[in-house]
């Protein structure tokens, strides 16, 4: 199948990427957690303001990607854990990109199918890719 690994690849590498450090794919574990915090920020946000509405803590999760993303390079989830996040081509991905990116976060299904090289299908739609730093 051509979204396989071959043997003695690793993911990143079609992608140009080094394997382990600075500048390879972002791992399963660091991403996980980096979402635990963003949607933990969102429900105590959600729990302050509008008294725990799954609508608004959802509203405010997206808001933090979309704003955060182009700005710091992450959310905060991400920078907390050493990430950035770039175009597949490298550099800032952008305004429209963290835009397609969290909405289709947001609805889960896309965030847990990924390929070979560990990108969720978020991250492919948008052209984009999680990186450690």
């Amino acid at each position: 199948m051509p979204d396989e690994l071959t043997p003695g690849s690793f993911p990143g590498k079609r992608l140009g990427l080094p394997e382990a450090g600075r500048g390879s794919l972002a791992t399963l574990g660091r991403r996980a957690w980096a979402i635990i915090i963003d949607w933990g920020a969102a429900v105590l946000i959600s729990i302050a303001f509008f008294e725990y509405d799954s609508i608004a803590t959802i509203l405010i999760f997206v808001a933090v990607q979309i704003v955060f993303i182009p700005t710091i390079g992450g959310s905060p989830g991400h920078r907390l854990l050493g990430m950035t996040v770039q175009r597949v081509t490298g550099g800032w991905p952008g305004v429209w990109r963290p835009i397609v990116r969290s909405v289709l976060l947001a609805l889960v299904i896309p965030a847990v199918i990924w390929d070979a090289d560990n990108r969720g299908v978020h991250d492919k739609a948008a052209g984009t890719v999680l990186l450690r730093r």
